[in-house]
């Protein structure tokens, strides 16, 4: 790491209390001179550092500047620095990570951005991706994974988010199947599993996992057809403002773990956080809409609904889209 990272290293890790520049240039072996230029640059680059007569300088609790040094003081110490990439803007979270595992990164290197210029959720549909926001994608090998069922890997995603948000803020997301997190009745999260699968074999080659969250984002970042449906974790409203660096690392912790739970605990995890079992929805199938009530899923993460005929259908998720009322 250069002067500017170590600098911003450590006042991440005392992130709340004031390190006097004799003290930061003393811990690093570096002059004042060289602590002040650091600070400058930090500051340049968007970083939000207090300074005080005879304190020294801080960054607040509530300072939401993506980066790895501020990721770090919350990052488990089994997982690797080295394969996390943080970026300011990319075009896609997603792709720059498939590209790093087409070239053979290993299970666990994450790729996130405090914002895209052409993020894709499901079927190539565009992913609006505000700064404010938390953009991840993680590379995965299913030799890690142990689950029979590619749609686990969505509800294991869907449910480490959850309890990545619930951590960092107290809130409790609810699942809309198959993919996206509510709050509030806001649409704050959307997941999008990316696999490739070997074609001799047959098998899954890797996998890459990714997660777009509306943190801080503003009501008027969002285009104005989702202004009445899109959601943040912390609406402007509020005057409480979200850490994404320690979202980052929470969920990191939860994804690129050495073992995953379980499918069978996955699975029940994910249903007992779904937001429409035993109420009416409506199914949008090959161009046609019919009502139906949402009763379960199957153990492979299919949809069980009740049609108003009284007969009941299993929906996969790769044909059929649903809606609330």
């Amino acid at each position: 790491m250069n002067t500017k990272e170590q600098v911003l290293q450590m006042l991440e890790a005392q992130r709340g209390s004031y390190l006097s520049g004799e003290q930061i240039a003393q811990g690093l072996s570096v002059s004042r001179n060289a602590v002040w230029k650091a600070i400058r640059d930090l500051r340049a680059a968007g970083h939000r550092i207090e300074a005080a007569t005879n304190r020294g300088y801080c960054i607040p609790v509530d300072a939401d500047t993506l980066s790895l040094q501020g990721i770090l003081p919350y990052l488990s110490p089994s997982l690797s620095p080295e394969r996390i990439q943080v970026y300011r803007t990319l075009g896609s979270t997603n792709q720059t990570a498939k590209e790093l595992a087409l070239a053979g990164a290993p299970h666990g290197t994450a790729v996130i951005a405090s914002a895209q210029t052409g993020g894709r959720g499901r079927y190539a549909r565009e992913f609006v991706s505000p700064e404010g926001g938390l953009y991840l994608s993680v590379i995965l090998h299913p030799d890690r994974l142990h689950f029979q069922h590619i749609t686990a890997v969505t509800a294991f995603a869907a449910n480490a988010v959850c309890e990545a948000i619930e951590t960092v803020s107290g809130r409790s997301p609810q699942i809309k199947w198959v993919n996206d997190l509510f709050l509030d009745g806001r649409k704050i999260c959307g997941i999008l599993t990316e696999a490739v699968t070997d074609i001799e074999s047959g098998s899954l080659s890797w996998i890459v996992l990714g997660i777009g969250i509306n943190v801080n984002t503003r009501t008027s970042d969002f285009p104005p057809a989702l202004r009445k449906t899109a959601g943040s974790l912390y609406p402007e409203n509020q005057p409480e403002r979200g850490n994404r660096c320690r979202l980052a690392a929470e969920i990191l912790n939860r994804t690129a773990a050495q073992q995953t739970p379980p499918e069978s605990e996955v699975m029940a995890a994910y249903r007992s956080r779904l937001m429409m079992l035993g109420q009416q929805i409506t199914v949008h199938a090959q161009g046609s809409d019919y009502p139906a009530t949402a009763l379960d899923l199957d153990d492979a993460g299919h949809l069980i609904v009740r049609t108003a005929d009284g007969s009941t259908q299993t929906l996969s998720s790769g044909e059929i889209s649903i809606a609330l009322p």
